[in-house]
């Protein structure tokens, strides 16, 4: 039996095991969750297009079962009062389904599971949805694997830009940028950093406002045409057919 505490010495979080729909035991209590839960909306895409706020973190559980979050920061924080020094954990947290949504919360409390669950839940509620293409002019794949276009976000004194990178080239990102790429389902992009980007909370900030910028740009229809840009999920990759090995042989006996 291995022994307590060993997932804290050695830096990691233990993977965590997705719970059950909440459908069942959920009594929403906004207009949108109650629309969810009759099924008028079934898609996320339809949610963020409704023009109703999402303030429920079921909402993206039913709509987006296949989501995933993964820490960016954990930071502990300190206060000194009569009663003594008082301890707080600052948790940061990007949640996305690897496919077109994804997003950035935070959250503050005195242990740390609870912190995470909460910040887990500030990231559902202000998801987004974002634009990917084949934006890089040595690329012209017309695959949704890069940014369709140049964006810049920013967070306190760290800015970031994306750029569109050719097939293959993977993410040229530090390593907060690449985990939250990720989980939005970019796989090629190009990125260019000013500030301190040591700051990570500032850096994550920096790179979901970049991300934001690029689901508000307005675009015409024949830029969506030329890049093949596609908004939100576009599902797994199909299947290629197996070649017929058996009727070939057949023919040639």
């Amino acid at each position: 039996m291995a022994p307590r505490g060993r997932s804290r010495r050695s830096g990691r979080r233990p993977p965590r095991k997705r719970e059950k729909p909440v459908e069942m035991h959920w009594e929403p209590k906004t207009q949108l969750g109650r629309m969810v839960k009759a099924g008028e909306i079934s898609t996320m895409n339809a949610a963020l297009t409704s023009g109703l706020p999402v303030r429920e973190p079921e909402i993206v559980d039913i709509l987006l079962p296949e989501v995933e979050d993964e820490v960016i920061d954990v930071k502990m924080v300190q206060r000194m009062t009569d009663s003594g020094r008082r301890i707080k954990f600052v948790i940061t947290v990007a949640v996305g389904n690897k496919d077109g949504f994804v997003g950035l919360g935070q959250a503050k409390g005195k242990e740390v599971g609870s912190s995470i669950k909460k910040a887990i839940d500030d990231a559902k509620i202000n998801i987004i949805e974002i634009r990917r293409g084949c934006g890089s002019w040595q690329c012209g794949c017309r695959k949704p694997h890069t940014v369709p276009f140049a964006v810049t976000g920013k967070g306190g004194s760290v800015q970031v830009t994306f750029k569109p990178a050719p097939h293959g080239i993977g993410l040229a990102t530090g390593d907060v940028a690449k985990k939250i790429l990720t989980l939005a389902g970019v796989h090629d992009c190009w990125a260019f950093t000013r500030g301190q980007t040591q700051t990570v909370v500032n850096y994550a900030k920096a790179v979901f406002d970049a991300l934001k910028q690029n689901a508000k740009t307005r675009i015409t229809e024949s830029e969506i045409k030329k890049i093949s840009i596609v908004s939100g999920s576009i599902g797994p990759p199909p299947e290629e057919p197996k070649p017929a090995v058996e009727t070939e042989t057949k023919k040639e006996a």
